[in-house]
């Protein structure tokens, strides 16, 4: 399978925003991609770097005006688009929410990020609402997409949870990148753990990942910091953690990558984790703390 990755900067204009993944979607479209997955808030600047209430008026409910534009672009271009939204599910209940188009621009399903940091710069908890969908992959015409979202990404628990379902390729839009006070050695750390144990997903379960994360800096609104510079680095891993493709750190990229989705089926015939889980004996994973 082809897979489109677009890894973009943002501005504060949200339909600059969306016509730019626009153009972005179609020239990997044109050179064959069949799958194309977007960042984590794609339509705006990665708000959540102060709270306000006056941010929760870029939320819209699903469906909306972003899945009608989205929808059209994967009907037109007749690839299953995988988009990161603001969901306004009610008045004061806000979602962080992956929708998945199939090729005839229709909504094959949605994921709601189960996982809300609360850091400094990343104050996602003011904004949304935990996901209430579960751990459920998404059937499309390419195959089960597994589709979490970027915090989500350090928790093996769904990756597995996603694979258990029946998902054939991990996916993960992210907004993911550097606290500016941080060394060039800690930075680095952090960027090689984030790769790292998404490839550890990729080789616990058998199964491909994409992970599509935006690059550039964006300004703190409160001057408090000196802003997130997002470090890029998109990539797309087979399923024994092989990196077949890794975007640079501070570049934009429009790319396709070529997955062999028939070697999962060999590589858990050699390495058959899920035939020999113990799973009489993980009570305790539903516990917080075993004291």
């Amino acid at each position: 399978m082809k897979v489109g990755i677009i890894q973009q900067t943002c501005t504060a204009n949200r339909e600059e925003n969306m016509q730019k993944l626009a153009r972005s979607i179609k020239e990997v479209a044109a050179q064959g991609a069949e799958l194309v997955v977007l960042q984590e808030l794609h339509n705006s600047l990665y708000f959540c770097q102060t709270e306000n209430t006056e941010l929760f008026d870029l939320a819209e409910p699903i469906p909306g005006p972003s899945t009608e534009f989205y929808g059209a672009i994967a009907r037109e271009c007749g690839v299953v688009l995988v988009t990161s939204l603001f969901e306004r599910r009610a008045a004061g209940l806000y979602h962080n929410t992956a929708v998945v188009f199939e090729k005839d621009g229709t909504i094959a399903g949605k994921y709601r990020k189960m996982h809300i940091p609360d850091d400094p710069a990343y104050y996602e908890k003011f904004y949304f609402t935990p996901g209430d969908m579960g751990f459920k992959p998404i059937q499309t015409s390419v195959g089960k997409l597994g589709v979490q979202v970027c915090w989500d990404q350090w928790y093996p628990e769904g990756a597995r949870l996603m694979a258990l379902a029946g998902a054939e390729i991990l996916i993960y839009p992210t907004a993911i990148g550097y606290e500016s006070s941080d060394t060039e050695e800690e930075q680095s750390r952090q960027r090689e753990a984030w790769t790292t144990v998404q490839r550890g997903h990729a080789v616990a379960n058998g199964l491909p990942v994409v992970a599509v994360n935006r690059t550039g800096h964006e300004p703190d609104p409160s001057g408090q910091t000196r802003g997130i510079q997002f470090w890029g680095s998109s990539f797309v891993s087979g399923p024994q953690g092989e990196m077949l493709y890794r975007a640079p750190i501070d570049e934009e990229v429009a790319t396709v990558v070529e997955i062999d989705m028939k070697r999962s089926e060999n590589v858990r015939r050699w390495w058959p984790f899920l035939r020999d889980r113990r799973i009489e004996c993980f009570e305790g994973l539903t516990k917080r703390f075993l004291d």
